[in-house]
């Protein structure tokens, strides 16, 4: 069994001024994604690193407010109801994935719309620069002891730890690190890779639904359930949101090799 690393949530103290580990995670997902968008930028005909700062806006903006709103309104509708500012106190931890999803797709429409790019130009461009960013959120999930995993079945289980944030203290499993492994360093490596060589548009993006869809629906067995209760039958709620984007991502990777429409490489079409 391994300790749990009581790091204080506070990273950095100024005076007055807090800055939370959680925050410091956003911060740097958010650098690394403008540092891989911006070295991308260098391989791909019709793009600036004054439009992938935008960019990082624009999703940053999504991501905040939609993965917010979205735990709210998924996991925690009931607080909601109980104290509607709590929608607002983002400090005290929850975000939702799904959510952060709708927001970012949102936005970029928005940003599509100001660059006169396509949906799926703008995603492939971006999509292997997001599971850093997962990576990164993750790890924040970890140093605030939450989001934390299901009791292991074996107390001397060797990466079993008590969370001192766990009301019942029991031996769980840290799924934060699971899914900072899974949907954020596994596939970062596979969808660098992937977008290194032209692909027909449409497919980075699909791979990034179906390589998080499947990290996420695995890591779920060793995660707790949101509310401490599963959403139908052994299926938990974050497994049920995710089916449909594997599904999603699946016919998109199909429809992409239909089409085969390039936007670089010696098969860009013109």
């Amino acid at each position: 069994m391994l300790t749990y690393p009581n790091i204080d949530p506070v990273a950095v103290s100024l005076g007055p001024l807090q800055v939370h580990w959680y925050g410091l995670m956003y911060l740097l997902a958010f650098l690394f994604a403008w540092g891989l968008a911006t070295y991308r930028t260098k391989q791909r005909d019709g793009w600036t690193p004054d439009m992938v700062s935008d960019l990082i806006f624009y999703g940053a903006l999504g991501v905040v407010v939609g993965g917010r709103v979205g735990y709210v309104f998924f996991y925690g509708f009931e607080q909601f109801m109980a104290n509607p500012l709590w929608l607002f106190q983002v400090w005290t931890g929850g975000m939702s994935f799904h959510g952060g999803f709708l927001g970012v797709m949102l936005a970029m429409l928005f940003w599509c719309k100001k660059y006169q790019k396509t949906w799926f130009q703008t995603l492939d461009f971006i999509a292997p620069c997001v599971p850093t960013g997962l990576m990164f959120g993750r790890i924040g999930n970890f140093i605030g002891g939450e989001l934390y995993g299901r009791p292991v079945s074996d107390p001397n289980f060797a990466l079993g730890m008590i969370f001192p944030t766990d009301p019942l203290q029991l031996v769980r499993h840290p799924s934060q690190l699971y899914q900072a492994l899974g949907e954020g360093l596994i596939l970062f490596i596979v969808l660098w890779w992937f977008s290194s060589k032209p692909r027909p548009r449409m497919a980075a993006s699909a791979l990034f639904l179906i390589g998080y869809g499947i990290a996420r629906f695995v890591v779920e067995f060793f995660r707790e359930p949101d509310n401490g209760q599963l959403f139908i039958g052994w299926m938990s709620k974050g497994q049920f949101l995710t089916v449909p984007m594997i599904l999603i991502g699946l016919w998109m990777m199909w429809y992409a090799y239909q089409k085969k429409i390039y936007d670089w490489g010696p098969q860009k079409n013109s």
